[in-house]
């Protein structure tokens, strides 16, 4: 964990901003999902919303209710409850998430935008799996779906999923954002900036590096998908993804199930603790994938 002493900050006269870590990493993240579960539970007067994020948490309240110092004082006692992460348990959900890669609608986009992108003669997909080592695209393309992501947040548009991949550190995956943001991207795009990986919700501009596009859908206005009916948005922080590299084949058969209002994804409910992670990240990987896939 980072050795940055925890920042809490006031936003207004209605939030406090708490940063616990300059550095995303995977302890960082299951710290910030701990704290804001315990504080959900304490049900306190005055609280109307805890917003989780990668290494930082939110929290808005109302200041005739609560003092924010004496919400300050709590939110360090819950800090310090969770520091060894010994006692927290996280309900998920493993779920597969079929993408196709390289799909000819984000290449479109990819194209349009060469003039923004730090290696205009490479396409987005060429240009990550070079700057991270890798001899191929089609090797990339196996390190991404090879291990699952954690959900360690959503935002910052309705139902997108930041997801860090659950590896060893040293092999984490990283690639900068566009020199300049996009005008355009397209829906159910599966874009990574950062360590991130996100499925863009709807049609908007963006950032990040355009690999592919996922055959399903995260956010749901209608609710017409059985996995939509008790939310518009299918994402929850501390699930696992698994993206799954598809044929246009199978891409086409999975849109036509969505379309047809039939669509269910394949998940299972799943509890871990913190630990089962962070002391092999690639024996929990395996374990995921296999009980995914496993009836």
């Amino acid at each position: 964990m980072s050795d940055l002493k925890t920042r809490y900050s006031y936003g207004g006269d209605e939030f406090i901003f708490v940063e616990l870590s300059e550095d995303m990493s995977l302890e960082v993240n299951f710290q910030a999902m701990a704290i804001t579960k315990k504080l959900r539970e304490k049900n306190m007067p005055g609280i109307l919303d805890i917003c989780p994020s990668n290494a930082s948490y939110m929290v808005r309240f109302n200041p005739d209710q609560i003092h924010p110092d004496e919400l300050i004082d709590e939110l360090k006692k819950l800090e310090s409850s969770v520091e060894n992460l010994d006692d927290v348990v996280i309900n998920s959900r493993l779920v597969d998430v079929p993408v196709l890669f390289e799909d000819p609608w984000t290449h479109e986009a990819v194209m349009q935008f060469r003039d923004r992108h730090q290696d205009p003669e490479s396409t987005d997909i060429e240009y990550a799996a070079r700057i991270n080592g890798y001899e191929s695209k089609e090797d990339f393309i196996k390190a991404i779906t090879g291990s699952p992501f954690l959900v360690s947040m959503i935002g910052f548009v309705p139902g997108l999923p930041f997801c860090f991949q659950v590896v060893p550190r040293e092999e984490q995956i990283e690639v900068p954002k566009y020199v300049r943001p996009r005008t355009f991207t397209p829906e159910r795009c599966f874009g990574f900036g950062g360590g991130f990986s996100v499925i863009y919700p709807v049609q908007g501009a963006g950032g990040y590096q355009m690999f592919g596009i996922a055959a399903t859908p995260v956010f749901d206005k209608e609710q017409k998908l059985p996995d939509f009916q008790d939310s518009i948005v299918f994402p929850r922080q501390g699930d696992i993804f698994r993206y799954r590299d598809v044929t246009r084949e199978e891409y086409d058969a999975v849109r036509a199930e969505v379309e047809a209002g039939t669509f269910e994804y394949r998940k299972k409910d799943f509890t871990f603790r913190p630990d089962d992670v962070l002391k092999d990240p690639r024996a929990f990987s395996d374990m995921v994938l296999g009980r995914l896939y496993n009836d």
